[in-house]
């Protein structure tokens, strides 16, 4: 099996519970996102898989930076969406990401703004914050195992 066909039989990075071949990545391969939440998840999942071209793609042309590395992004390990609304041709999407920081955790909270153009929803520009997670002993393992922090990462 190819490195490739096996991601794809994997659980999507975007924490849907789906397989990744029926989840993100038809929008990787160019299928429009149907809602902002989708496009956001889609866009965790290219940051994870280290997917710069789609990220630029679907970044709108007004904020788009010239370029994008995301080898120098962090190693992701889960996202919730906290709340999703659209509104005609906007929508707007908070979550929670979280990051492996050295020994330790991270997790960033945006909240997204979308635009619709065309057919296709892009993602304009994001509020954010940033922390430090110190997840307790039997608290749930911030790398999304669903196994207690003590019996995975600690």
């Amino acid at each position: 099996m190819t490195v490739e066909s096996s991601v794809e039989q994997k659980c999507c990075p975007c924490g849907s519970g789906e397989i990744y071949h029926a989840c993100c990545q038809p929008f990787h391969q160019g299928s429009p996102a149907p809602t902002p939440e989708a496009l956001m998840r889609s866009r965790y999942s290219a940051f994870v898989l280290r997917l710069a071209d789609y990220l630029l793609e679907t970044w709108h042309s007004s904020t788009r930076p010239q370029s994008l590395d995301p080898q120098q992004s962090p190693e992701w390990t889960s996202l919730r969406i906290l709340d999703a609304s659209t509104r005609g041709d906007t929508g707007t999407v908070r979550f929670r990401a979280v990051y492996r920081l050295g020994d330790g955790w991270g997790y960033l909270e945006e909240t997204s703004g979308f635009t619709k153009e065309e057919g296709r929803w892009f993602y304009v520009s994001g509020d954010t914050t940033e922390g430090q997670l110190k997840p307790g002993r039997n608290e749930p393992c911030p790398c999304g195992s669903g196994k207690k922090y003590k019996a995975c990462c600690l």
